[in-house]
């Protein structure tokens, strides 16, 4: 029998992780079940979401929709990274979420935050724009110019590829973070005057732009690393989850007196137990952020991981009724909610192509969870009746 969200979101619970096995450029359904998951947590008092997409360009969608800022197209195009901006379910949300938040006053608003940092797993832009603004909000002028170069230096896929290429190491580099390092220090120490003279957001937004630049250029310092290469692509991959995982618990600092906040992103990036996965003859491995984040909240981090049925856009058909998903499949049409501890043991299923960036379910992720989110996607999938 299906569960409820409020089964698994209540206090302690002050951050809710819900997961997607596939991305929704491959495969959508999961956008609008987060959806509807949202609109029932906006009833029980969470007051915030935070999606896997750049933090920076996140400050677009949520200067729309908590302050009707621009408008729904300039926020779909200018706030969202890895192309979640064309996604329809996402576009549902942020017109819902304005809606919702149309004569309500500030503290009952819903906020939306992005947790990535603004790159791609293969490219990486010049912290410029993000050091520049700092500056400019500190009333400090250090000479970068010389130190970063072209950004086209920084932002080609060669700069993470090949370390080579890299302009992540050497004299400029060091001397970048160096004074990265002391403008934060500098954002805390002088916070009372800061604060008085702009606003406690415009702080919150200078911090948030500050820890872009210093998460690029750890970043690419990672990239220009002269080591063994799946221990080099490990690295990034830490690195990556690290500065989501401090982003979400800066995140939830700002929104600890509002309410709760939802978390959703692929499960490599929430789950408790370790990520792995293979690449181009590589064996990879590193700690996702939601496994640093529960680290350090403990009880107060909760864990939904996602697990696909069927799937037309996957080619995916019904899944063996050995398998966990195909366990999970008998217990719920449509998409369901299962305790974890409820799953019994099975394996994990092979009818999936990894190219396609689906991760089945196996034992440690499930182990891992509070819960399993289960939908089917496509009911009409050749291999499974019809079970709407």
């Amino acid at each position: 029998m299906s569960q409820d969200i409020r089964d698994f979101a209540t206090p302690p619970c002050e951050l809710l992780a819900l997961g997607e096995p596939v991305h929704p450029t491959q495969e959508p359904a999961f956008g609008d079940v987060r959806n509807d998951i949202f609109a029932s947590l906006a009833d029980l008092g969470y007051r915030s979401i935070a999606l896997e997409t750049d933090r920076v360009a996140a400050l677009a969608v949520d200067d729309f929709v908590r302050h009707g800022r621009g408008n729904l197209d300039t926020a779909m195009d200018e706030g969202f990274s890895h192309g979640f901006g064309t996604m329809e379910a996402n576009r549902r949300l942020v017109a819902w979420m304005r809606a919702y938040n149309e004569g309500r006053p500030a503290e009952e608003r819903l906020a939306f935050h992005g947790f990535d940092i603004p790159a791609e797993n293969t490219s990486a832009p010049s912290p410029r724009l993000h050091l520049e603004h700092v500056c400019d909000y500190l009333g400090i002028a250090p000479d970068l110019a010389d130190l970063l170069g072209d950004d086209e230096r920084w932002s080609r896929q060669e700069a993470i590829l090949d370390p080579a290429a890299s302009v992540g190491a050497g004299p400029a580099a060091e001397r970048l973070r160096v004074i990265a390092d002391d403008m934060l220090t500098s954002l805390h120490a002088r916070a009372p005057e800061l604060v008085a003279a702009t606003s406690r957001a415009d702080w919150f937004r200078a911090r948030t732009r500050l820890a872009a630049g210093l998460g690029l250029l750890r970043y690419h310092g990672q990239a220009a690393r002269r080591i063994e290469e799946s221990a080099r692509i490990s690295g990034l991959l830490a690195t990556r989850d690290a500065l989501m995982a401090q982003n979400l618990l800066e995140i939830r600092g700002i929104e600890a007196e509002r309410g709760p906040t939802l978390a959703f992103a692929h499960n490599s990036h929430l789950q408790r137990n370790p990520s792995s996965m293979s690449m181009a003859g590589m064996d990879l491995g590193w700690h996702s952020a939601g496994s640093v984040v529960g680290a350090l909240l403990g009880r107060r981090y909760t864990v939904v991981i996602g697990s696909l049925g069927r799937s037309g856009a996957l080619g995916l058909a019904e899944p063996e009724p050995d398998t966990y998903e195909g366990l999970l499949q008998s217990r719920a049409t449509g998409w369901g909610l299962t305790g974890a501890a409820e799953i019994a043991s099975g394996r994990t299923r092979t009818d999936a192509r990894p190219e396609r960036g689906y991760f089945p379910l196996d034992r440690a992720l499930v182990e891992a969870a509070d819960a399993i989110l289960h939908v089917d996607a496509d009911p009409a999938t050749p291999g499974g009746e019809d079970r709407t």
